[in-house]
């Protein structure tokens, strides 16, 4: 198995310089985990070293990595001053907006144990968060305008594992965490290379088709769900490669299976139920339930994580709207695993979902050009935070609604109704 595993990480790690980050010679590569933790784990060096070594051939002038600790972390949730959590790194937030901002890329590797602070007062999981969102909002916004090359992709762990493979032994869950990644990035293919610009041309399609249709809304039925989402004028759908403001090609995620834009920030109603948790901070939000009126959520429910939840949506002003949607089918191959994986990355990308927080500029046709108000003007949403959730299901029916209240199938039953030519 680890010659195997030897084998998958080095693939991996092209993989991600070179269809994830299409990193540029002469650039640097930063590689960070959730920014929670400060770091990406160490559970990830074998993969960290992989990713190195691909960079330094690609050209890279230099690489580094910031460490974190889940134990290091879960050691201040039991000892350090109640009064401290709203305390986060006195250099990062200015390192890593610095990097960015002289054009040097990023790539963040997510390996979390989900279930990391489920046991610890919400109101300091909430704390952490909320400082975490204002200190690298800046780096945040910056990569919102797309103004470098950037990434995210994963890393099993032994936490995460155990959470997705519940029923396996101790010493097969890792292993069968790092099977289920290699599909769900096609490292599984003869070529994944290749396989990557396949899907991402087919993405393309989808993309181009909704840009031409001009939808001016979205209506979802499904359980639990009754919602019409206007969209702004000028919206642009954005697939799985976008384009930094220095011309480089980049997918700023792997796996990923959706086409996004934002919505409007005042013209969402009704009320949507999440069909998936939503691990947000090392703990989990489960079955939960939001009701909006001219964009605001005006009542928010769940059955795990109300008190987390809460703190979510008090983070400031722009938490209680929505900045993106996003359209993925019931039969992307991370839907079709039948797994769930308590990880947004993957989670998002097995089903059509909402982000609640900042809008990404370049979805907005002129966005990056435009300061904060002009773009709230023209309903992008500003905010600290930016939460996806998952919406869809194989029960959840969508319809496009043009500028004339024609009303188009777009999805059904959870997937496309139609095919677009690729």
């Amino acid at each position: 198995m680890q010659k195997n595993l030897d084998r998958m990480l080095s693939v991996y790690g092209d993989l991600a310089v070179r269809v994830a980050l299409n990193l540029q010679p002469g650039q640097r590569l930063m590689i960070i985990g959730p920014l929670a933790n400060g770091g990406t784990s160490l559970e990830a060096a074998p993969l960290v070293r992989c990713i190195a070594e691909s960079a330094y051939k690609a050209g890279a002038v230099f690489v580094e990595a910031l460490w974190g600790d889940e134990a290091v972390q879960l050691a201040r949730f039991r000892h350090a001053p109640r009064d401290s959590f709203d305390t986060f790194s006195a250099w990062f937030p200015d390192a890593v907006t610095e990097h960015v901002h002289a054009g040097n890329a990023v790539l963040s590797i997510y390996a979390n144990d989900p279930d990391l602070l489920n046991d610890q007062p919400p109101e300091l999981v909430g704390a952490v968060q909320k400082a975490v969102s204002r200190a690298v909002r800046p780096f945040r916004e910056y990569v919102s305008k797309n103004g470098t090359n950037w990434s995210v992709i994963a890393s099993a762990s032994m936490g995460w594992a155990a959470r997705v493979f519940p029923h396996l032994s101790a010493d097969q869950q890792t292993d069968a965490l790092w099977d289920a990644i290699a599909k769900m990035v096609r490292l599984d293919r003869p070529d994944p290379i290749a396989a990557w610009e396949e899907h991402l041309a087919a993405l393309a399609a989808r993309r181009d088709f909704l840009n031409r249709r001009r939808y001016a809304a979205l209506k979802y039925r499904g359980p639990g769900t009754d919602l019409t989402l206007g969209l702004a004028t000028g919206h642009q759908w954005v697939s799985g490669r976008s384009t930094s403001v220095q011309g480089i090609p980049f997918a700023p995620n792997l796996p990923t299976e959706e086409v996004f834009t934002m919505p409007h920030k005042d013209r969402v109603d009704g009320t949507v139920r999440s069909t998936k948790p939503l691990s947000y901070g090392s703990t989990l939000i489960e079955n939960f339930s939001m009701t909006f009126e001219g964009g605001r959520v005006v009542n928010a429910t769940a059955d795990r994580g109300q008190e987390v939840l809460r703190q979510l949506l008090d983070t400031d002003a722009g938490a209680v709207r929505l900045g993106e949607v996003a359209l993925v089918p019931h039969n992307s191959p991370v839907a079709q695993s039948g797994l769930l994986f308590y990880n947004t990355l993957f989670d998002e990308n097995a089903a059509s979902h909402v982000a609640l927080g900042s809008a990404y500029k370049f979805t907005l046709a002129g966005g990056e050009a435009m300061t904060d108000e002009q773009f709230e003007q023209a309903g992008g949403n500003r905010s600290a935070t930016h939460v996806d959730f998952m919406i869809g299901s194989a029960a959840l029916d969508i319809d496009g609604v043009l500028a004339d209240g024609t009303i188009e199938p777009l999805m059904r039953r959870g997937d496309w109704a139609q095919d677009v030519e690729t």
